[in-house]
């Protein structure tokens, strides 16, 4: 029998060209938004997938928020920081963190659903969460994520 040279292609730096995509957050359920967002960021969405290559695009979402949460979660959901010192433990409600730091709400969500590792903290640099419908990467031409 002869040898076919049909290779698998693999995505790499030299071969993988970044889109950037805009996401509305408008009423949108913050887990339900993240996991989209966590698969463009990890290139899950294109057909050269490559779980060993960062091969993602970079996402852009606007209107942090107006986020939404199902249940009672705003209330109930406490998220938690640590320091390292005795007593350095702080706990803060999504709500509370929602009304503060709304980017951060949605930075947590998805920076859980990445990989824990150097290729994960690559990827998640790739993220950019505004508080309003404004962002300074106009020039990028970012596309419409649906």
């Amino acid at each position: 029998m002869r040898h076919l040279s049909y290779k698998t292609k693999f995505a790499n730096k030299e071969t993988h060209k970044a889109e950037w995509f805009v996401i509305d957050a408008t009423n949108m359920t913050v887990g339900r938004m993240s996991v989209k967002i966590a698969n463009v960021l990890r290139g899950k969405h294109k057909p050269t997938y490559t779980p060993h290559a960062d091969a993602g695009d970079f996402v852009i979402v606007l209107n942090a928020e107006k986020v939404v949460f199902t249940g009672d979660k705003l209330n109930q959901k406490i998220y938690l920081n640590f320091s390292g010192y005795p007593g350095g433990k702080k706990e803060e409600t999504a709500k509370d963190l929602l009304a503060r730091r709304p980017e951060a709400v949605v930075e947590r969500a998805v920076k859980g659903m990445l990989p824990k590792n150097r290729l994960g903290r690559a990827m998640y640099k790739k993220l950019f969460v505004y508080k309003g419908d404004q962002h300074p990467h106009t020039a990028q031409k970012p596309t419409e994520l649906k």
